[in-house]
């Protein structure tokens, strides 16, 4: 082994790593660039960042601080969290398809999915809260029946 291969980064390093999460990022923005039908011009207008730069984060050469991803979203009329998730800022939110079919709705105002994902946590908390009372009132009643049963 050449001295050259020695200082390369192996395949998974952390370099690589950053590169995978900027294209990541990109392709996410650029795709909801085209399904809003906007041209990346009109985007770096609507977003505040120039041409060039938002290009290079569309290709996957700059990976774009919280900031520019909160400018691009506002652009985009999508949630910042969508974008942050994307860039591996912030962890995968919970709540499954639902949650993600609300943030992913451009009817709503980030105000109004952010109360309905409230709601929805909240239902989904009080039936999770719900399950091991009626597991044991079941059980109750299966001991219940049984006791019937062989007397």
């Amino acid at each position: 082994m050449s001295d050259t291969d020695r200082d390369q980064p192996t395949s998974g390093g952390p370099m690589e790593k950053v590169a995978d999460i900027a294209s990541d990022i990109g392709e996410y923005i650029r795709q909801q660039r085209s399904n809003a039908k906007i041209s990346l011009r009109q985007l770096s207008k609507l977003a505040g960042v120039s041409n060039p730069y938002l290009s290079q984060i569309e290709r996957g050469v700059r990976k774009p601080s919280a900031e520019i991803l909160q400018q691009i979203a506002k652009g985009l009329r999508i949630s910042a969290e969508a974008l942050y998730v994307q860039a591996g800022i912030l962890d995968l939110p919970t709540g499954g398809p639902v949650g993600d079919a609300i943030r992913a709705d451009t009817e709503l105002t980030e105000r109004q999915k952010q109360v309905l994902l409230d709601v929805y946590e909240s239902f989904r908390r009080e039936n999770a809260a719900a399950k091991p009372e009626q597991a044991a009132q079941a059980k109750t009643e299966d001991q219940v029946e049984e006791s019937k049963e062989s007397a």
